[in-house]
């Protein structure tokens, strides 16, 4: 039984009445249909009116997971295969990055799919507590301006142990974590606090990894453009091993475009270091709102088709006009100058010895790529040999959307390895 047509997002708002039309029909229905709109483009996803699929090898379902503490809940998709296997590896869970869902991983979830169905095992994506469609509940830190390594801990407490009571709530013995950006971040933060929890991390584009100040510009999280233009020919193989000049040719480009810094920009940078969320000022605007997120997601996503750049505004528009809740956290992991409080690289070694860690960035990643060798290094020093890092060509910070041909063979070829 074919699930009820879901009516078509409006298009992008390019005049102000059109901006307040999309305002005023913000809200938690209209977010759950832009999610289903994106999730149905997975031949293998069934909505809440039908009846499971009994013949498909995977079925991919939506739902809220409660969490322990009461009006907590994780939104969560689920991809299972129809013949679970005795000797499957760990699931595999997508972890999205700052004030994102789950929805930006829809080129990514077929091939996933085709891999739990080959392997027997499970993939979930799921938004973070505070973010995309799970309980937008209050974030507040009660440690002292001053104890940095409370304020952080906090912070992070606030993610990583809804992460682990979402868990524990699935009945998952370990994961494999595919975070992106803030949620690789917290990917690598829940396995130091849970390592028997981890079998291995793949992160992409991971945000607070480097020492001290770097290039790195947090606002091009709101500002950024779509790093290579659609149709652009690419090398035979988009994926390279990390190498000392790419990393050196990614830090110029990241070196100029902080010399070219629009005010726009700067505003934004002075803004997030203030402790403002980007989110809470695009709410500020109210009815311009829409238009506002219009124009970053047509500038950012013009890689994608007319429907799905459509489609994908749509949804950032409802989970960015959301109450503002766990994008708070934003000025206790990061400092002025947009640097980690309690870097990564500073911490990396303490993951258990034999745990696969995986970096990747995209060769136009305004994430700073150095952090990330220096980690694989750490790493190796304290025994673990199964570093590695990654460069995917023609692809930004949404990495994983802008080269999704390369990240999925990538994704695939870690969770085999």
């Amino acid at each position: 039984m074919d699930a009820s047509p879901l009516p078509p997002a409006r298009d992008i708002p390019a005049a102000f009445s059109a901006s307040l039309r999309s305002w005023w029909h913000v809200g938690e229905k209209e977010s759950a249909i832009a999610e289903e709109r994106l999730l149905r483009r997975l031949p293998f996803f069934r909505s809440a009116s039908q009846p499971p699929d009994l013949s498909a090898p995977v079925t991919a379902t939506s739902s809220r997971v409660q969490l322990s503490a009461p009006n907590r809940y994780l939104n969560t998709l689920s991809i299972k295969p129809a013949s679970p296997s005795p000797t499957a590896p760990p699931p595999a869970v997508l972890l999205h990055g700052y004030g994102a869902g789950l929805g930006f991983f829809f080129h990514n979830f077929p091939p996933l799919a085709d891999w739990a169905a080959r392997r027997g095992t499970s993939v979930f994506a799921l938004d973070w507590l505070g973010m995309g469609r799970s309980a937008r509940v209050p974030f507040t830190i009660k440690a002292k301006r001053d104890d940095v390594r409370s304020r952080v801990a906090e912070a992070e407490s606030f993610f990583i142990d809804s992460l682990e009571d979402w868990r524990t709530k699935m009945g998952l013995n370990q994961m494999t974590l595919i975070g992106h950006s803030l949620g690789a971040y917290f990917s690598v933060a829940y396995a130091l606090k849970y390592p028997d929890r981890v079998h291995k991390l793949i992160l992409l584009s991971p945000a607070g990894v480097p020492q001290g100040p770097n290039y790195e510009e947090p606002s091009r999280e709101v500002t950024d453009s779509q790093p290579s233009p659609p149709g652009l020919k690419r090398e035979k193989s988009s994926i390279h091993v990390a190498t000392k000049g790419r990393i050196q040719t990614m830090r110029e480009e990241q070196k100029e475009s902080k010399k070219r810094e629009s005010r726009s920009r700067r505003l934004f940078t002075y803004l997030w270091e203030e402790g403002w969320s980007p989110f809470q000022v695009v709410r500020s605007t109210l009815f311009w709102g829409p238009m506002l997120i219009g124009k970053y997601s047509s500038r950012r996503f013009s890689n994608l088709t007319p429907e799905e750049t459509r489609d994908m505004h749509d949804y950032i528009m409802n989970i960015t006009l959301a109450k503002g809740s766990g994008e708070y956290c934003i000025s206790h992991i990061l400092a002025p100058g947009a640097h980690a409080r309690l870097p990564l690289v500073d911490r990396i070694d303490a993951l258990p010895k034999d745990m696969n860690v995986t970096f990747v960035y995209g060769d136009h990643d305004w994430m700073d790529p150095v952090g990330g060798m220096e980690s694989v290094k750490k790493l190796k020093a304290a025994g673990n040999n199964n570093g590695r890092m990654y460069i995917i060509e023609g692809a930004g910070h949404h990495v994983y959307l802008d080269n999704k041909d390369a990240v999925n063979d990538l994704l695939i070829t870690e969770l085999d390895r």
